[in-house]
């Protein structure tokens, strides 16, 4: 095998803009869900294996970290300017979302410590309990998601196009001037 040929230095790449990572997460988020319904029937059929624990690891930790700092750049990044918008009917869909936001983070209260349990190869679990409390999740993050990236997202990438495009009107002004 050859080694490697050193590859030229060049500039960074710019880091992917924050919408566009808001809906890589989403695609995370509906893998694992997934993922997580799998594990679910495997730990129905055969226990607490070595891949139940591993995929009770690797699922909450993702929720536990990604998926909350995913919310919390919802709330920076998108929800503010629609907040403003004076849309009473875009207004209430943020809120809802806002809503969610604290309704999945209950449901991961109820979730987390069951998947850190199993991910440490513990078998107190109750299937039926969990298959629920993964229902109730999973039907919420996916109307939560398809409200977001039918409705929300694009009016917020609207609003930020709108936003640049007049602050690059206003910079032409003063360099006219």
């Amino acid at each position: 095998m050859c080694p490697a040929k050193k590859r030229p230095a060049r500039p960074a790449a710019p880091e992917l803009p924050p919408m566009d990572t808001l809906e890589h997460t989403h695609h995370q988020v509906m893998l694992s869900l997934q993922e997580l319904a799998g594990m679910v029937e495997m730990l129905a059929d055969q226990g607490v294996t070595d891949t139940v624990q591993k995929t009770a690891k690797r699922i909450g930790k993702f929720f536990a970290e990604e998926a909350r700092h995913h919310h919390a750049q919802e709330d920076v990044h998108v929800f503010p300017t629609l907040l403003e918008s004076g849309d009473a009917e875009l207004v209430a869909h943020v809120q809802r979302l806002q809503q969610d936001h604290g309704w999945l983070e209950e449901d991961w209260v109820e979730l987390g410590p069951q998947l850190d349990a199993l991910s440490r190869g513990y078998s107190w679990y109750d299937i039926d309990a969990l298959r629920h409390g993964i229902g109730v999740f999973t039907e919420l993050y996916h109307e939560h998601i398809a409200l977001e990236e039918s409705l929300i997202y694009p009016e917020a990438r609207r609003r930020q196009a709108e936003q640049a495009e007049q602050a690059a009107a206003r910079l032409e002004q003063c360099a006219a001037a």
